[in-house]
């Protein structure tokens, strides 16, 4: 009995200590396996726990509007980033619905074909809104060919125009682009497109001002341009008066413009050169006014995105309301991109980039991924025209020097042309045109 007890007293304290070790694993396995599954459903909040930043609720002013920026508007202190960022919710939200895709083929991957039998789309001497920076051969330009390329997708064919059945499509509706230059680009585009069988006495265009309004009686329908380059509200928001040497925004809020914007039924949005030229200066809503804080144009663009995206998330039913956002317009400022070891620009390029992995240094991944994760958060409200990749081919399409200079021309400037050349718009007729094709693809 007592070697039997002895054998037990011995084998005891091992089993005890096997028996915690394998009750102490299991403790820390299910801690480890919870933490896992916490982190792969719930990635945001994860960052956000871990993260220093306050997040702001965007768009909160609707009754109150602090006393609204313009070009005189300056920043009495400049204080270090607080770290805010702008937090939305959409109330309809569905984690698994992602981003808003369209049936059939990828008409967005393609090339570029000569075809001089249908196209160009529209004449430059016939449209009467022609603006002088797009009007390349007004200004003289004579080679033009950049007018005669169409846009070939691998799979399918793009939808060919047809300015009747656009119009038809917009009959009793607000057509509007809010955004930029280029943005209002496209807009000119599309009247050019679209006036030519509209009667002289039954169309209209409003003067040039922040809201730019083409009437067109017989479909009571109207094609406008908002001027909104940073989509909140900036001191930059004058269309013509916004070279300023300060650039202030209010990043969490595009109430400004959503008054001006909310009531059409197709929304066309772009934004993103103008994050691209340096630094700007914030000023909150809640905060004093002059109170300003400074951030990268790439984080200032990241905040802007996000305020507009409540917007969307909280005032459109796709149901009633269609929103396209086009993605950034490339530049072709540095022939050495296509041409290694050339000095260049855009200048005196005749044919498009015909090697389809081609990407340039003026499109910026980084802020196509941030602008990605944002549309896909607002699902089928936003639609997507991605005119980056088959813009990227087309050196040949912007005014370089055949546009309207609003400043006199030095002889220095004169004698090297490639110094002052626009390689940042487009001419018209030429890829906008394009453009606006896709968009009726999708209409």
């Amino acid at each position: 009995m007592s070697q039997r007890w002895s054998r037990k007293n011995t084998r005891l304290p091992l089993a005890i200590l096997l028996f915690m070790l394998l009750v102490t694993f299991t403790i820390l396995y299910i801690e480890r396996s919870i933490q896992e599954i916490h982190h792969d459903t719930n990635p945001e909040q994860n960052l956000r726990e871990a993260s220093r930043f306050t997040y702001v609720k965007p768009n909160l002013h609707a009754n109150k509007l602090p006393e609204v920026l313009d070009r005189f508007s300056r920043c009495n202190s400049t204080n270090e980033y607080s770290g805010k960022k702008i937090g939305w919710v959409d109330p309809n939200e569905d984690p698994g619905q992602g981003s808003a895709e369209e049936e059939g083929c990828d008409v967005f991957s393609g090339k570029w074909v000569f075809d001089n039998s249908s196209y160009p789309l529209h004449k430059e001497s016939e449209c009467p809104y022609m603006s002088d920076q797009l009007a390349c051969q007004k200004h003289g330009r004579t080679d033009l060919e950049y007018q005669y390329w169409r846009w070939q997708p691998h799979a399918c064919n793009l939808k060919r125009w047809n300015v009747r059945e656009m119009w038809e499509k917009l009959r009793d509706k607000r057509l509007m682009f809010v955004g930029d230059s280029l943005n209002r680009g496209q807009w000119i585009s599309m009247v050019c497109l679209l006036q030519s069988v509209i009667p002289r006495e039954k169309q209209s265009m409003s003067p040039n001002a922040h809201l730019t309004i083409f009437r067109a009686e017989d479909y009571n329908a109207t094609v406008e341009f908002l001027w909104a380059p940073l989509l909140v509200e900036s001191n930059s928001d004058d269309p013509v008066n916004h070279r300023l040497e300060e650039r202030i925004i209010r990043p969490d809020s595009v109430l400004k413009h959503a008054s001006k914007w909310q009531h059409a039924d197709i929304l066309i949005f772009n934004t993103y050169l103008w994050w691209r030229q340096g630094p700007v200066k914030i000023q909150w809503s809640s905060e004093e006014k002059g109170s300003c804080e400074e951030v990268k144009g790439d984080g200032g663009m990241e905040m802007a995105m996000n305020a507009w995206g409540d917007w969307i998330a909280n005032n459109v039913d796709p149901k009633r309301k269609r929103v396209f956002f086009v993605t950034m317009s490339p530049t072709h400022q540095w022939s050495r991109e296509w041409n290694p070891g050339s000095e260049g620009n855009c200048y005196g390029e005749k044919k498009p980039i015909e090697e389809e992995s081609y990407w340039g240094g003026g499109s910026d991944i980084p802020t196509m991924r941030m602008v990605d994760r944002v549309l896909k958060r607002l699902g089928p409200k936003v639609s997507v025209i991605n005119i980056t990749q088959l813009s990227e081919y087309r050196k040949d399409g912007h005014p370089t020097v055949y546009r309207k200079f609003w400043e006199p021309l030095t002889e220095d400037r004169l004698n090297k042309p490639e110094l002052y050349s626009d390689c940042i718009h487009w001419c018209v007729p030429g890829v906008p045109d394009v453009w606006n094709q896709l968009l009726y693809h999708f209409l």
